[in-house]
Order: C-alpha cells, then structure tokens, then sequence
C-alpha cells in the first residue's frame, strides 16, 4: 500500500464515515435518455421493425446514432424484444 491510498482512505472515512466505495458510472444520461418514450410508442404502433430499421429511424428523425447493441441494450432494460436482422438478410 502506498502512502497516497492511505491517506485517501484516512480522507474519505473523515468525509463520508464510511470506508465503502463511491458509486461508479454514469447512470440514465445516455444518448438514448431522451429517446425512451419515443421507442416504446414506435414499437407500439409498429412491433415488427427491427433493432437495425430502429437505429435508422432514431438517426433520421432524433439525429441520436448509436450502436445496434446499445439500442438492444435499451429496449431490453425495457421489458421490449427486437428482432436482430429482418426475415429477409
């Protein structure tokens, strides 16, 4: 151990009174933040379209361009399934 983790550690039991570590991450401030009302009444009006139809209607109509997997990401956390390619590819 080195002298800086000590003292950072003396520091933040001084501070929070706790020696637990502070939370990590950006939680709900992504790209697709603002976009989430708009998906789940798009897949409502349309349940066949696909994870790649969605990101290019997001890109076009929100100008919001994202990866396929953090859209699936998204609409998983939402309780929503996407097909991954259409019938055809």
């Amino acid at each position: 151990m080195s002298i800086k983790f000590v003292n950072d550690m003396v520091r933040l039991k001084r501070e929070t009174g706790s020696l637990a570590a502070k939370p990590q991450g950006n939680p709900g401030r992504g790209k697709l933040t603002g976009v989430k009302g708009w998906l789940e009444r798009r897949i409502a009006a349309q349940p066949e379209l696909t994870i790649d139809e969605l990101t290019a209607e997001l890109a076009a109509e929100h100008g919001v361009k994202v990866h396929r997997s953090s859209l699936s990401r998204l609409l998983l956390r939402l309780g929503l399934s996407r097909k991954r390619r259409s019938a055809s590819a």
